[in-house]
């Protein structure tokens, strides 16, 4: 089970296999994704939510589920839920004469119309019920409470949710698969091009192609390191170039976490400084 103690920097040299990474592998290093391409990259007809495209980097692209060991992408992913839902105006932090750490911080709901996005809007719905701080959320979010008045709140079958939003996206496609003792649902790559642009997109931010990415940017990336899915997204890499990455992700999570000017020049929400604050504490980095 993931937990919010210890962050621990990590430089792997291995990963997962990919089909994307010989294709992306002859992508010449002078390659950019502009800014304004950032923020008008809708991935075909409809734009992904941080939340997927979390889960859209943690997938095995023909197999079509996550790997079994990844115990923190489901914490990370409630984190995603939080930064989504502040992003969309739905919540904030209340205003508080003496300042908390900012995990520790009060989250109230400033605009309960729903987004469209099942996942979000349920999250909405129980915050509308009760004001809690970031981490209390995010563990509440999970399931990781001994109080069983407060159990309710745990959201269910979140990454099989998230990957069917995809499947209707025209991202994935569902498959079944039997797995010795049981079938499962999985769901494989079925347009590579979106994995392909948004694997770009994290290469050229944490390769320094990018100047200035965007506060959606930033969040996904944040959250990939502590979903410990972004080596899959660093495969074509030498190992140079992915310790740089490496070392570009951490100093966004903590440059962020601090909510220091410099972050909230770049559009970084209290909530969600909030959020990377929980992230920083996470032993999802080994």
């Amino acid at each position: 089970m993931a937990s919010a103690e210890g962050l621990v920097k990590r430089r792997r040299g291995g990963g997962s296999s990919s089909s994307l990474e010989g294709h992306l592998s002859k992508k010449s290093s002078n390659d950019s994704f502009s800014k304004s391409d950032d923020e008008r990259d809708n991935y075909g007809k409809n734009k992904l939510t941080i939340l997927e495209e979390v889960l859209l980097l943690g997938l095995k692209d023909s197999q079509g589920y996550l790997s079994f060991w990844n115990e923190n992408i489901s914490y990370a992913l409630r984190g995603c839920i939080l930064i989504e839902l502040s992003l969309r105006g739905r919540i904030a932090i209340m205003k508080e004469v003496k300042k908390r750490p900012l995990q520790d911080r009060i989250i109230e709901v400033v605009n309960d119309v729903p987004t469209g996005e099942v996942l979000l809007d349920e999250a909405l719905k129980y915050m509308k019920m009760e004001q809690q701080s970031v981490l209390t959320w995010i563990d509440l979010l999970c399931g990781e409470t001994w109080n069983l008045m407060k159990i309710g709140y745990q959201l269910k079958q979140v990454r099989e949710r998230i990957a069917k939003g995809l499947v209707d996206k025209g991202v994935l496609r569902t498959e079944k698969k039997n797995f010795v003792l049981f079938d499962m649902a999985t769901h494989p790559v079925a347009d590579f091009s979106v994995k392909e642009r948004l694997i770009q997109r994290v290469i050229n931010v944490l390769l320094g192609r990018v100047s200035k990415p965007d506060k959606r940017t930033i969040a996904m990336l944040c959250s990939a390191y502590a979903a410990d899915v972004l080596d899959n997204a660093l495969i074509g890499l030498n190992q140079n170039q992915k310790d740089a990455a490496y070392q570009k992700v951490d100093e966004l999570l903590q440059e962020n976490a601090l909510w220091t000017d410099k972050a909230k020049a770049m559009g970084t929400t209290e909530v969600m400084a909030g959020v990377y604050s929980v992230y920083t504490r996470m032993e999802s980095i080994l």
